[in-house]
């Protein structure tokens, strides 16, 4: 028991607590296929590597069992809650601001994507005051 506890909080302290982000489930597809599409030379230049993109891939493609439940006519509107390590969420940012606005087909979308990622509040600034 006491090892498997360790491995926990050492996947913790790497990654980070999770962060919701709020999407249309429309818009959580369109980020999804976006992160596909993406050459090899481009995951570079993100910083990224394969094992990166399939756990940012992993996240958007959880979203899908929550939206199990949903009316089919009414699921793109639905707002979906998606929780992403907050290590990833500046990969998401990044890849928000350099690349989604190429792959995405309405800048709503990206504006929308961005708006969500930067809703989320910084950890550092919520404890500089303790």
């Amino acid at each position: 028991m006491a090892v498997k506890r360790g491995m926990v909080e050492r996947w913790k302290s790497r990654r980070g607590r999770g962060v919701q982000l709020r999407l249309p489930f429309d818009d959580i597809m369109e980020f999804a296929i976006a992160l596909l599409s993406i050459s090899p030379q481009e995951l570079e230049l993100l910083g990224w590597s394969f094992a990166d993109r399939k756990r940012l891939l992993d996240h958007f493609l959880a979203s899908g069992r929550a939206a199990q439940e949903t009316d089919p006519e009414a699921l793109g509107a639905t707002p979906i809650e998606l929780t992403i390590p907050r290590a990833d969420l500046e990969r998401l940012r990044r890849f928000a601001v350099r690349e989604f606005p190429k792959a995405a087909s309405h800048a709503a979308v990206a504006e929308r994507v961005l708006r969500a990622i930067e809703a989320v509040p910084d950890r550092r600034r919520g404890s500089e005051g303790r």
